[in-house]
């Protein structure tokens, strides 16, 4: 049995890894402040937990996994923070106190997914603390940006994963198995030729006009634009219906449409199962597409990713002996 702590929890896209796994665990804890957040976590795994601030926490999992707000660090952010005193980033250093305050007890894995901002050179310097401190506290660390593509998901998500094990054995991407991109269509709840519900065409002039198709050199300050979904989408976000977003379904009208809610929950790696839960969770209004189930899906690490992760660590440095896990020797 692994026990695992969820920090900055969101959705629960490490549990949900486990679970595709078939793995024996157990969350002995997922800490996240966002009530939205904690409302569909306890949907999907039937718990009854509480918003909770990630800051004065200690508990002893086998596997903590965190993934620290990421707006500072994002370059879409033009006016992030990144390692200013000040700036959401500095919550990555509260994983740092809780494995202090444990004592004697390490984690054997900690596993911190970020966007890929946190390389930048205004971030740099406290990704650059962590790893010396974690370092300090018994841990070799590595990480490596991945990208949600490379293992089956056409998503164009690419993220940096810190894996740092408590002993001087450093964790090999390597050994990471990439899969081949599926095509979109797999995921697409209506094809170009079908009826669409109206809240997702796109009719709003304003939007219309940034259509890369239509205006492929725009003039003036504002020159983002809403590229057209061909073979995979582009990063899910917290909100589709602005500019940049993850991309747009070309009909055959012609016109074009959003991705829909469910679609956004697919690609990054949950069930309809998944989706139809958060629906009675979160019901949509007729007739209006459901911010929360958007802004739930962009908040999450992509499932199949972190599987793939979970699949390399259990066969290559984890060993569970009298149901405790410890690292291979």
């Amino acid at each position: 049995l692994i026990k695992v702590l969820e920090l900055f929890g969101g959705i629960g896209a490490p549990r949900k890894a486990l679970i595709k796994l078939g793995v024996s665990h157990k969350c002995i804890d997922y800490v996240e402040w966002q009530v939205n957040r904690v409302k569909a976590y306890n949907a999907l795994y039937d718990h009854l937990h509480h918003p909770q601030d990630v800051r004065g926490w200690n508990l002893k999992p086998d596997i903590l996994v965190h993934g620290s707000p990421c707006q500072d660090n994002s370059r879409a952010n033009k006016q992030r923070k990144g390692a200013a005193n000040d700036s959401r980033s500095q919550l990555m250093l509260e994983t740092l106190r809780i494995i202090k305050e444990m004592g004697t007890w390490r984690p054997r894995v900690v596993i911190w997914e970020n966007v890929e901002g946190v390389l930048d050179k205004n971030v740099m310097p406290i990704f650059n603390y962590y790893l010396q401190e974690m370092k300090s506290l018994g841990y070799t660390s590595s990480y490596e940006v991945l990208d949600a593509r490379d293992f089956g998901i056409p998503h164009a998500r690419k993220r940096v994963f810190c894996i740092s094990l408590y002993d001087d054995k450093m964790f090999d991407f390597n050994k990471i198995q990439k899969k081949p991109m599926k095509h979109i269509k797999e995921f697409l709840e209506f094809s170009p030729n079908d009826m669409v519900p109206a809240q997702y065409l796109i009719t709003i002039p304003s939007m219309l006009n940034k259509i890369k198709e239509f205006n492929p050199k725009p003039t003036g300050s504002y020159k983002r634009q809403l590229d057209v979904i061909d073979e995979y989408c582009y990063t899910i976000t917290e909100r589709q219906d602005r500019c940049p977003n993850a991309g747009i379904i070309r009909l055959s009208n012609p016109q074009y449409r959003y991705l829909t809610e469910r679609e956004c929950w697919r690609l990054l790696g949950f069930d309809d199962e998944d989706y139809d839960l958060m629906l009675k969770e979160f019901p949509t209004k007729e007739g209006k597409r459901n911010a929360t189930l958007y802004a739930l899906a962009g908040n999450s690490i992509v499932v199949d990713v972190l599987e793939e992760i979970f699949r390399v660590l259990l066969d290559e440095y984890i060993v569970i002996n009298d149901s405790k896990m410890e690292l291979v020797s």
